[in-house]
């Protein structure tokens, strides 16, 4: 059987799946979709100095962030502090091993996988080959961009310092600084486009493989675009055989639509609404100290910032712990039911309000990351402990499974009835 036709000039839109043809662009400029208004790729070629650079300084500063305390508290001659690992490390005691494994894997593990491999390939695309495992690596970059939060980590270790303030003496240690200088310079790394470096990393083959041959799309052959890598092939009819097409670049499975994506989005989003109740009723926190114990809720938490003279915190915290997982759940409902009945209904205004779901998706978290520092720090022995709540644990299950959502619902499928004839889709 001949081999299926791939092409390396050609690009698919992410979220509508029309297809465009590569034209060289000034650096700073941007390549947009004309349909739905995304960003295809941007004109400036990847500096491999500058992206190792910075990545380097990303992982001296993540590794200064782990090992050194965040803040000190002191009350009274007591004093308590924390790094990161040990907050987690006392979730993980209290019996909130879920919260702790999560925690773990959204602010030190999906970054420190996306940093060491980004340093590893650009090292070595930079030294003039393609390392082995390149694709794998890359992919792994891609997937651990869409689930590290280092930046919503920095906002609730700043909440949870103005919440400190009113009951101990707060002292700043260099992990505050560290987290800090590292938010600031993964948001220089998050703006590198792995793709782009594919794209290097294809003119560097392996000794002893041949490079890949492109070849023209046969007319009238259904376009199949790698979602990992960009790459668009034709497609070999594996899927209407009951099999699997990978893609000839990265070996990434390729599908024309996400498979089965509104069936399991509506579960997800099912499971994620039964669990927003308890996430809301049931406590938080726990707060046991000399004048008995308190229950602290999500709302209860924005009522202590309103009425203890920080209204913008309250707003932040209400924002993200109440309107924004509201939001999304209403919005992906909104996304799935539409595309399920195959509407034509504004898709452009529908595809936006998708990449709003996909941005503030993860600032959800912010909540339970304050629960974190705080539960490690108020460690007083018999003047107050805090401790973690059931809510907790219900509400980090309605961020993970809000954003696992988002991630099924194919956003091609807004667009799929409303395809005009002599447009090409992939």
């Amino acid at each position: 059987m001949q081999e299926p036709a791939h092409r390396h000039d050609l690009i698919s839109c992410h979220d509508c799946g029309l297809l465009y043809r590569r034209r060289p662009l000034a650096p700073r400029e941007k390549a947009r979709c004309a349909r739905c208004g995304s960003v295809l790729y941007r004109g400036a070629p990847p500096n491999l100095e500058r992206i190792a650079a910075v990545t380097l300084g990303a992982i001296i500063v993540f590794l200064i962030a782990q090992f050194f305390p965040i803040v000190q508290l002191d009350v009274n001659g007591y004093t308590t502090s924390a790094t990161l690992m040990g907050a987690i490390r006392v979730l993980w005691q209290e019996n909130m091993q879920v919260v702790a494994v999560n925690v773990l894997l959204f602010t030190i593990a999906f970054p420190a996988i996306e940093l060491g491999a980004l340093l590893y390939v650009t090292l070595a695309l930079r030294a003039g080959y393609q390392p082995p495992g390149f694709h794998r690596l890359l992919r792994a970059v891609r997937k651990a961009r869409q689930w590290g939060m280092t930046e919503v980590l920095m906002i609730g270790i700043l909440i949870t310092i103005i919440k400190m303030t009113s009951l101990a003496q707060v002292e700043a240690q260099p992990g505050l600084f560290a987290f800090g200088a590292l938010t600031l310079l993964l948001t220089v790394v998050v703006s590198f486009d792995p793709r782009a470096l594919w794209l290097v990393g294809e003119r560097l083959q392996p000794p002893g493989r041949q490079p890949m041959r492109y070849k023209a799309l046969a007319a009238g052959v259904h376009p199949l675009a790698c979602h990992a890598c960009g790459l668009v092939a034709a497609d070999g009819g594996a899927h209407a055989r009951g099999g699997r097409q990978h893609c000839a670049r990265c070996g990434s499975t390729l599908h024309h639509r996400l498979p089965d994506s509104i069936n399991r989005t509506w579960a997800l989003l099912l499971g994620a609404a039964i669990l927003y109740i308890p996430a809301n009723l049931l406590p938080v926190m726990y707060t046991h100290s000399l004048f008995g114990k308190d229950d602290d809720t999500i709302i209860s938490g924005v009522v202590y910032f309103w009425n203890s003279g920080s209204p913008a915190l309250a707003a932040i915290i209400f924002i993200a712990s109440i309107v924004v997982p509201v939001a999304k759940l209403g919005a992906l409902a909104l996304l799935a039911y539409t595309s399920q009945r195959g509407s034509r209904w504004r898709p452009r205004q529908r595809t936006v309000l998708y990449r709003m779901v996909e941005f503030v998706g993860r600032w959800s978290m912010l909540d339970i990351f304050v629960i974190t520092l705080t539960v490690a720090l108020v460690r007083f022995s018999s003047l107050a402990v805090i401790t973690a709540g059931p809510g907790a644990l219900a509400f980090c299950a309605v961020v993970v499974l809000t954003m696992l959502a988002s991630l099924q619902f194919d956003p091609r499928l807004i667009w799929d009835p409303v395809q005009k004839s002599g447009e090409n889709h992939a």
